[in-house]
């Protein structure tokens, strides 16, 4: 045999032998009077062990007592790298501060000679505090770059977006057409756009029909008047029918008053009469003009107030059950830039446009200033669904799991509970919370979901020493599931970063 090959036996014998008798020492003893393990010699003060690593080959571990290929047990691993001290916190492992799934049983440092976060068993259990709940260095919150924000009561609407067009108010808008036959005498406003008040002289118009109206209305008032102490009583009748006919006949024809009390002073007929303004507003046509010959299908004028007015957007099919009469909109305008306009849904067309599968919605603005002019393109914002007193946080604040979401609450510096809300409508980069947050609360807006990984690793922790803390059964042998259970601490790395394969040695 090679003289070599007995050297290399002989001192691979001489190793194993030295590790035996190391693992001997700290391996625990089995109570004869009660079947039980107890602990070796020299680690009755340290606690009991977080795990049990392989002797030969430290990056395999196991969460119970075990024994590799050679027969050689596995050496128990104590919290703080075996060297725990009444008073101290218990390290349960360290872990990689960039990445948060790379850990390690004993203090390293990562590819960048970052060191490892310690992560203490007295994180989850043991304080009262709900679990999961995570405490982070206020120095390490600042590095993570956790930001904040406040919960806050206020009012939250859902956002409808859409395009609108402005156009007149069609409840204030006059078509002037003469009630009788004539000529055009004068034209006062001959000018489309002009801007007008009410009772404003439009035009002058020769009626013959008119004049002969007048002139009835003159004999009626002379024979009132004559026969006015008449001491027949019929007669005194007759007389103020008459006149009373005469008169109603010039309002009919759109005599104004003014006219009417001028003839009754004079008593001399008027050759032309005036057409007036009914209201103020805006003239968008002139349909005659001086000395044309008009009749009652004549428009002389269309006259537009523009003070209000009306703008039409269209709504998808999928927004239309948010749309409600009455909801607050605003709009802004390419041509008036820095300008909000406030308004509000006034109608709702029950229809829909065919091509375009959408609903027209009509809304009303004021517009004193006659900023807002017809065929104008806007853009639309309705806020629909409006909650008052609500507690409104950022919608990045939340984790979403799909079944569920949660926020980070601070409690204290440094320190962060998770906690499982009810949401209602989100808008505009906010979130309305029902039930699960109170008013004035601080909610984690940035990096929460480093936290939650934290969270979620801790709570499964706690879990775990909480079942290997319970009372084994009464043939001190451990049943099949607490077995094959796997604490989260076996998922570990060495320290140049390495994943462990963790509970992958079968125990005997």
């Amino acid at each position: 045999m090679n003289k070599n090959l007995i050297i290399a036996l002989v001192m691979l014998a001489i190793g194993a032998g030295i590790g035996y008798v190391a693992a001997l020492r700290q391996a625990p003893v089995r109570s004869a009077s009660t079947g039980s393990e107890a602990a070796a010699p020299g680690s009755e003060d340290k606690g009991k062990p977080l795990f049990y690593r392989n002797a030969m080959n430290p990056s395999v571990t196991s969460p119970v007592p075990a024994k590799d290929s050679m027969g050689m047990d596995y050496e128990p691993v104590y919290a703080e790298g075996n060297q725990a001290k009444s008073g101290e916190r218990e390290i349960l492992f360290y872990r990689n501060p960039m990445n948060p799934d790379v850990t390690s049983p004993v203090p390293a440092k990562d590819a960048m000679g970052m060191d490892y976060v310690p992560v203490y068993a007295d994180g989850d259990s043991g304080s009262g505090e709900p679990s999961g709940t995570v405490r982070i260095d206020p120095v390490m919150v600042q590095n993570i770059g956790v930001r904040t924000a406040i919960a806050k009561k206020t009012s939250l609407s859902r956002t409808v977006r859409a395009v609108g067009r402005v156009d007149y108010n069609e409840e204030r808008m006059a078509r002037l057409h003469p009630k009788t036959e004539g000529w055009i005498d004068e034209l006062y406003i001959d000018k489309t756009g002009e801007q007008v008040e009410e009772d404003t002289i439009l035009l002058s118009i020769y009626s013959p029909q008119l004049v002969a109206t007048q002139q009835e209305y003159l004999l009626a008032l002379n024979n009132m008047e004559a026969l006015r102490d008449s001491k027949i009583q019929d007669v005194r009748e007759g007389a103020k029918n008459l006149l009373d006919s005469a008169l109603q006949r010039l309002k009919l024809l759109d005599v104004p008053k003014h006219q009417i009390r001028e003839l009754e002073k004079t008593r001399k007929v008027r050759k032309n009469l005036h057409i007036h303004s009914p209201f103020a507003g805006i003239v968008t046509k002139i349909g005659a003009r001086q000395g044309q010959y008009v009749t009652p299908r004549t428009e002389l004028y269309m006259i537009a107030d523009l003070s209000r007015v009306w703008v039409y957007a269209d709504i998808y099919e999928y927004e239309l059950s948010w749309v409600n009469i009455g909801d607050r909109v605003e709009m802004t305008l390419a041509a008036l830039p820095g300008r909000t306009f406030t308004g509000v849904v006034s109608y709702i067309y029950p229809y829909a446009e065919a091509k375009t599968r959408t609903i027209k919605v009509r809304l009303l603005f004021d517009n004193p200033d006659l900023l807002l002019k017809p065929e104008m393109f806007a853009e639309i914002t309705i806020k629909a669904d409006t909650l008052d007193n609500v507690v409104v946080i950022p919608s990045e604040a939340v984790v979403r799991s799909g079944k569920s979401e949660q926020v980070f609450v601070v409690t204290e510096p440094g320190k962060f509970e998770p906690r499982k809300v009810t949401l209602g409508i989100e808008s505009g980069g906010r979130v309305a919370v029902l039930k699960g947050l109170r008013d004035g609360e601080t909610v984690v807006t940035s990096a929460q979901f480093l936290i939650d990984s934290e969270s979620k690793l801790r709570e499964a922790t706690a879990k775990m020493m909480e079942s290997l803390n319970q009372k084994p059964e009464a043939s001190g042998q451990k049943t099949e599931d607490e077995g094959q259970q796997m604490d989260p601490v076996m998922q570990m790395a060495d320290p140049a970063g390495q994943k462990t394969e963790a509970g992958n040695q079968k125990t005997e």
